[in-house]
Formats: C-alpha cells, sequence, structure tokens
C-alpha cells in the first residue's frame, strides 16, 4: 500500500500531480486526484506528486507534507554559492588522526539516500567505515596482501605499479588510503536498473554534502583497485556482495588543510549538436 491521501480542503485542483506523475498512475475523478489500487503496485514511491503539491494536500507513504518535508521557498542556495561549491570542491589527501562525529556522518547518508538511481530502484549498498581504528585494519591487511601478491608474482600486469606503492609503504607513505580516518564503499547489483551510474552520482552528492561540513573527500580509484581487482576476497569479507560489480569508493574526514579559493576550469571537448 502506498497511501496515496488528499486532503480535499486544500487541494487547489491544478492537477498537476497527475501531470508530473512519472508512473501516470494519478487520475483526475471529479476534480481531484486519486490513484486507484491496481495501479499502486506501478508506484515508483519517487514521492512527486508530495513534492509539487502547491498547498501540501497529498500525503503519500505516510509523509506528512507538512511536518516531514522542508519548503524549498527561500532556502534554496543562489547560483554564487552553488558555483562556489561546485568549483571550491578539491580532493583532500591530508587527513586529522579522528573520528568525524557520528551525527555528521548519518547526515551524511541521509543527504546521499536522495541521489538519484534508475528508475528509483535504490538499490545501492553503503558499505561505510565510519571507525578509523577498523580503518586501519583494512589498511594493514590491504598492504599485507598487497605484498604477498606481488611476492608470488600473481599482480595482474596492468597493475604493476602497485609494487613501488608497496615500496612506498615501507617508507611509512600510504599512497592508497592517504591516511583517511573513515571509507565508504557504494555499489549496486547487475540486475540493476543503471548499476553503473548509481554509485557513481550517489558519491557525488555525498562529496557535495561533505563539503558543507567541511569534510575532506577523495574518490579513490586505488582502494576500489585493491580490494576489488588485485584482492578481491578483501572487498568480499569488508562485506560488499559478490553480484555487485559496480562498485566505487570515497575516502573522507577531517583534513589538516584548507582550502582559500577556487580555481579555473575549462570544458574541453563540447560537442554542440546542430541538425
Amino acid at each position: 500500500m502506498i497511501n496515496f491521501c488528499l486532503d480535499q480542503e486544500r487541494c487547489n485542483k491544478c492537477g498537476a500531480c497527475a501531470m508530473d506523475c512519472p508512473a501516470s498512475i494519478i487520475e483526475i475523478q471529479a476534480d481531484f486526484p486519486r490513484v486507484f489500487p491496481y495501479n499502486e503496485e506501478s508506484c515508483y514511491q519517487c514521492e512527486h506528486c508530495l513534492a509539487i503539491c502547491p498547498t501540501a494536500a497529498i500525503s503519500i507513504l505516510d509523509i506528512n507534507p507538512q511536518t516531514d518535508c522542508l519548503p524549498l521557498k527561500g532556502m534554496l542556495p543562489s547560483p554564487e554559492q552553488m558555483e562556489a561549491l561546485v568549483r571550491g570542491r578539491r580532493s583532500s589527501r591530508h587527513y586529522q588522526k579522528k573520528n568525524v562525529e557520528k551525527e555528521t556522518v548519518d547526515w551524511l547518508l541521509e543527504m546521499t539516500a536522495h541521489a538519484p538511481t534508475g528508475v528509483n530502484s535504490r538499490s545501492q549498498m553503503f558499505t561505510l567505515v565510519d571507525d578509523m581504528e577498523v580503518m586501519d585494519k583494512i589498511r594493514q591487511e590491504a598492504m599485507a596482501g598487497l605484498k604477498a601478491t606481488i611476492a608470488s608474482g600473481n599482480l595482474p600486469e596492468k597493475f604493476q605499479y602497485f609494487a613501488q606503492i608497496a615500496e612506498a609503504w615501507e617508507n611509512g607513505i600510504d599512497t592508497i588510503f592517504r591516511g583517511a580516518p573513515h571509507m565508504l564503499i557504494i555499489s549496486s547489483p547487475e540486475d540493476a536498473p543503471c548499476p553503473e551510474a548509481d554509485p557513481f552520482i550517489a558519491l557525488s552528492y555525498f562529496e557535495l554534502c561533505a563539503a558543507t561540513k567541511n569534510i575532506g573527500t577523495l574518490w579513490c580509484g586505488l582502494a576500489k583497485y585493491t580490494l576489488f581487482d588485485i584482492l578481491p576476497e578483501l572487498g568480499r569479507k569488508i562485506g560488499v556482495p559478490e553480484n555487485h560489480k559496480s562498485v566505487y569508493i570515497m575516502l573522507f574526514g577531517k583534513t589538516k588543510l584548507k582550502y582559500a579559493r577556487t580555481v579555473q576550469r575549462k570544458n574541453r571537448a563540447i560537442n554542440r549538436v546542430r541538425l
């Protein structure tokens, strides 16, 4: 049951909910919107109807639009603020040796849950390392496994450069995990509608939200290669299901360094279609 409920006294009969429903299951009957029971299984649970209603007349999935939702008017960042956030985004490689507060991590995960997914499937798994002691154990086990793989001659050809990474580790340099206290792995099952895109979209949301809390982040391909290409048994030990083939990793934590300004980037290739 999706519990589509309408407060007819609040409804202004604008029809926006029916027009915006991506599944086209909201019908107008006697000037009021409704969802017939036989259509409920087709609901994407996107909550567009609740969000677009100008008078807060619609409730769905037991969500109260007046108490459970934030109003958008006057709450959105200005274009200048968004520009500063996007252009000010940096990859952080120097972290403090302390845990991020649980309340902050929980808020970031809650915000990341709002990232769009194919057909609103929301089938990703969020594998979180939120304790720096656990992160250190993963770091140590990964480097021990990497050294054993190199010693046995089983390091894949395309990852031969990891031999230099192992040497750097012996000299106290953590090239892979950068000393980060935390790690977020987002993965999607093979049968998800858009398994390749969903993890990256979610991590993009996480990254930008983290910046607003002064939390540094790093898209970490080296960690992904280590845990899921070179040492896949370690990736499974961490808890990522074997059928989750689309996987990416973000390191995060409180940073040692603070950036003072944005940088300059230009699109190098723009194809403007003219037919």
